[in-house]
């Protein structure tokens, strides 16, 4: 345990942003997978909805470093792939 009070004080700030990046990461890994769900039962409309959550759920990761931007970027080009191909298939 840290002695300063300057110490004492990141300790706190560090834990609270641990949790609020944490939080952010699993809310996109959750759209993530329920957006994969969608596609498995070929339901284009929710899949497409729920790709413009995860859009806006990891580019506001992406804003605040908890995901590097060139990730954020990977990962929703990945996702729209899938939703597409479904859509281009319906």
């Amino acid at each position: 345990m840290p002695h300063q009070h300057a110490s004492i004080k990141h300790l706190r700030q560090t834990k609270k942003r641990t949790v609020a990046n944490t939080m952010m990461k699993r809310k996109a890994e959750y759209l993530k997978k329920s957006i994969l769900k969608k596609v498995a039962a070929k339901d284009a409309a929710g899949a497409q909805e729920l790709l413009r959550q995860y859009a806006k759920a990891i580019d506001k990761a992406a804003k605040r470093n908890v995901v590097k931007k060139n990730t954020a970027s990977r990962k929703k080009s990945r996702l729209n792939k899938k939703v597409n191909a479904l859509s281009a298939k319906a």
